[in-house]
């Protein structure tokens, strides 16, 4: 093989190595969250983070004791979020909410990856949105 084949082969692998990286790029919740439980939360909106890689909101609730803790709840790419109708004023501080997702895997953590998502009165979080997040079958 001449120098100049060689040099082609090369720069084509580079350069489909760099097309195929950002698919790796993403990661699963499977390490961070217990898909095989769920929990379901109420609580109060403290601050919403609209922002990449993934929107975050932090909720005060309040168990059966009256303790108070605060939870995170990890939602999808706010990209994703925007084209169904959220902004960063979706969520106002104060708003109550109700979430029900896989809990967060580490021991005592007040975590949970929302997988669904109401207003208090089970209402969508925006007006004509899914309440659910479509899981695809494994």
């Amino acid at each position: 093989m001449n120098i100049r084949r060689w040099l082609l082969a090369i720069a084509t692998t580079a350069g489909l190595a760099l097309l195929v990286t950002p698919g790796f790029a993403h990661h699963s919740s499977t390490p961070f969250y217990d898909s095989s439980k769920s929990v379901s939360i109420e609580g109060t909106v403290a601050r919403f983070m609209f922002k990449n890689p993934h929107a975050f909101l932090y909720l005060n609730v309040t168990d059966a004791s009256g303790a108070t803790a605060e939870w995170q709840v990890e939602l999808g790419a706010p990209v994703s979020l925007s084209r169904t109708g959220w902004t960063p004023d979706t969520l106002p501080v104060g708003m109550v909410v109700k979430v029900t997702g896989p809990p967060a895997r580490t021991e005592g953590a007040t975590g949970v990856l929302g997988r669904r998502m109401t207003r208090a009165d089970d209402s969508p979080i925006v007006s004509g949105g899914r309440v659910e997040e479509v899981t695809p079958p494994r």
